[in-house]
């Protein structure tokens, strides 16, 4: 199994409750019903520590990296990133991990 880890630190005009969860249900109606992941879970910070840092979290589960490799290039991921993400993003991160 592998866990991709996605941090995003979101441009001034949305580092705010209430479009962080707007990005955060819409990521997550989003990215679940993608071909090869297993879940996915999405967080906004949850305290001030975090928030300074970071303003959206994903972890997407998935059976291998062959699934993340595929996922990376599926057209409606990379409609999410390009169209929906990147313009409200400033910074993203991302890694993977065997659990």
């Amino acid at each position: 199994m592998i866990e991709r880890i996605v941090l995003f630190k979101l441009k001034d005009k949305y580092c705010n409750p209430e479009a962080r969860a707007e990005i955060a249900e819409r990521s997550r109606d989003a990215l679940a019903s993608m071909i090869g992941v297993r879940s996915v879970s999405v967080g906004v910070p949850a305290d001030d520590a975090s928030e300074k840092s970071w303003d959206l979290s994903l972890v997407l589960r998935f059976d291998s990296m062959e699934r993340v490799k595929h996922f990376s290039t599926d057209p409606d991921h990379r409609a999410y990133v390009d169209k929906y993400m990147r313009p409200r993003m400033e910074v993203v991160k991302a890694w993977n991990f065997s659990v």
